[in-house]
């Protein structure tokens, strides 16, 4: 079983978050700076770092704590999402795999 993780990418020079998922964190922060995608919301700056990442247990619940978080839309949800650890533990009980 292949372990996914959810991460969220800042950026100094914009002052932006990027939410996303992925199995390879080193890999996907590389691309993220080399603009490898290039259709992608990270294009606008080349200086993402990690601020953190939740370990999950399959892709799907991966997927669903991503979109949970993108649904909130709030720079203070993703900030309380960095700062307090205990809203991704919930996250990940809440989406846990018997419950999808």
């Amino acid at each position: 079983m292949l372990i996914h993780f959810v991460y969220i990418l800042y950026s100094e020079q914009t002052d932006k978050y990027y939410i996303g998922q992925t199995e390879d964190l080193d890999r996907r922060l590389m691309e993220h700076n080399s603009h490898s995608y290039q259709d992608s919301y990270t294009k606008i700056a080349s200086d993402w770092k990690m601020k953190i990442n939740l370990k999950c247990s399959s892709k799907r619940q991966a997927i669903k704590i991503e979109n949970h978080i993108k649904k909130n839309r709030s720079r203070k949800y993703v900030e309380d999402f960095i700062r307090f650890p205990e809203i991704g533990q919930n996250l990940l009980v809440k989406y846990l795999e018997e419950n999808q």
